[in-house]
Order: C-alpha cells, then sequence, then structure tokens
C-alpha cells in the first residue's frame, strides 16, 4: 500500500496535476478554506484545505497560520472571493474579497440567545435565515431595493443589540490596565457582525457567493475521518501523499470522474480530460 500511494503520488507531481489543480483554484471566482489539526508522527500539525466547485487541494503543514498557507502557493496571488469562518489570518490576504460563515453566525447567534438572553441575536438569526431563503427563491441574489432594506434592517437589529448588549464602560477599567477592555461573547459578536457587515451579507448580492461555507467544511472532512480511523500519519512523507492523491481524486471526482478511472490513467502516465493537458507524451 505505501508502494502503491508513494508511485501515484510521484505521478501526480510528474504529470504536472498538482500544479494544475494549484492553478486552477488560483482563477477560480470564489475559494473556500479551511483547516484541522492532525497528527503527524505524534506531533501536533495542521491541514490546510483550498476548494472550490470542481477542485480541491490539501496541504499539510507543521504551522498554521499565514505561513503554511503560502507554502500551498494558492491564496497569495488569489484574487476573487474567499469564503471561511473568520479565522483573523484569512484576512491577510488583501487581494481578494472576503465572505464569512453564516452557518457559523447562526450556531453563534443562537448561543447568545439561549444563553445570553439576547433578543438582538435571535432577530438577527431570524434575518439571515430569511435572507438565506429569499435568495434562494430570487435566482442566487436580492434586487438591489431589496439588498438596501436588509442591510438597513441588519443595522437596525445591531442598534438595538447595543441597548441590550451595551460595550464595556471605560470607567471601570482598573488602575493601569492598558489596551481593550474584554467583551462579553455575545458583545464581540455584535461588534464582528457590525465591523464585516459587507463580507457577512456578500451572499445577497453576488450569485456565486454562498450562505456559508459548507463547502469547504465538507472537503476537509475526509481527512477528519481518516484520523479517527487512523490516528496519525506515521510521517511527513505520508501525509504529502495522502494530500496529493485527496486533492487529485477528489477533483476529479466533483467533475464526474470516478476515483478507479482516475487512478487508471494516471498509473498509465495519462490525466483525465478535466486537466488542460493529458500528461507526458
Amino acid at each position: 500500500m505505501f508502494n502503491f500511494n508513494q508511485k501515484a503520488s510521484d505521478l501526480i507531481e510528474q504529470t504536472g496535476a498538482a500544479n494544475q489543480i494549484k492553478a486552477a483554484l488560483r482563477a477560480s471566482p470564489v475559494l473556500h478554506v479551511d483547516g484541522t489539526g492532525v497528527n503527524i508522527n505524534g506531533k501536533r500539525r495542521w491541514l490546510h484545505c483550498a476548494s472550490s466547485l470542481t477542485w480541491t487541494y490539501f496541504h499539510a503543514h507543521d504551522k498554521r497560520g499565514k505561513e503554511a498557507m503560502d507554502a500551498a502557493e494558492i491564496l497569495p496571488c488569489f484574487t476573487g472571493i474567499l469564503c471561511h469562518d473568520h479565522w483573523k489570518p484569512y484576512y491577510k490576504y488583501i487581494l481578494c474579497e472576503h465572505s464569512l460563515c453564516n452557518a457559523h453566525h447562526l450556531r453563534e447567534l443562537e448561543r447568545a440567545w439561549e444563553q445570553d438572553k439576547q433578543k438582538w441575536a435571535n432577530e438577527m438569526r431570524v434575518l439571515l435565515t430569511k435572507l438565506c431563503q429569499d435568495v434562494k427563491d430570487n435566482d442566487g441574489k436580492l434586487t438591489p431595493e431589496s439588498a438596501k432594506a436588509a442591510r438597513e434592517q441588519y443595522r437596525e437589529i445591531l442598534l438595538e443589540g447595543d441597548k441590550e448588549c451595551p460595550p464595556p464602560n471605560e470607567e471601570d477599567r482598573p488602575t493601569g490596565q492598558r489596551g481593550r477592555l474584554k467583551r462579553t461573547k455575545a458583545r464581540a459578536l455584535l461588534e464582528r457582525l457590525r465591523e464585516f457587515e459587507n463580507d457577512a451579507l456578500r451572499f445577497i448580492e453576488i450569485k456565486s457567493v454562498p450562505f456559508t461555507n459548507n463547502r469547504g467544511e465538507n472537503d476537509i472532512r475526509m481527512t477528519k475521518v481518516h484520523q479517527k480511523i487512523s490516528g496519525c500519519f506515521r510521517s511527513q512523507n505520508g501525509a504529502d501523499m495522502f494530500c496529493l492523491l485527496r486533492s487529485y481524486i477528489s477533483s476529479c471526482r466533483k467533475q464526474d470522474v470516478s476515483a478507479s478511472e482516475a487512478l487508471r490513467l494516471l498509473f498509465k502516465g495519462r490525466l483525465p480530460d478535466i486537466f488542460s493537458f493529458g500528461g507526458p507524451e
């Protein structure tokens, strides 16, 4: 099995499939990103995923932040719309626009409503859910008039939230303390929704932008299943082979090329027609 994986990953590199996947992702209008922790030789490492509706690329690295994502050679040159869960390092990429996962927002709003009894949070949860359905009912985006009304309602809810969940009082600052006063979870969420309004609501005005980052989370799920079954990768080399194979097979399956057919062609030194060239002659 190791020899099979080694041969397959070598062929993915040699045929240029890996570089073509990365190039296709860099050119995508919308890109989904996510990451998860993995165990490599008993040490905590990180697996990063960049994906679109048709392409997937996995990359294992010993670091979690921008240095690791740069190493995959996708995000530094990406100029489309980046969908993610508001992990701060993603905002270091300034050539692209950003779209936030509203599934995460709904969960946080539900917690603020159920645990902190924040009425504004429940109203915002209802609004976002309604906007998601309205977008589906209107062929993928709202009219300019409807989008403007949605933004006004969004801002009104946050203004009501200011009354219910005010920022900490500067007069309560302990003597000698510097920096930003600690916010409650509900207040931090409110301020984030206000500061990143465009990124939270980008889905209502651009048809290609989804309501959630489920695409990225679904693509990385198989790696989590692998970890539950295998427990770990024995080496960085093994993790790299797994990432290349999963990138190739996932990209092929998204475009109706079965895993068995993709591997059959690969071991013949060829690539499926979804790639811009079929491999070395």
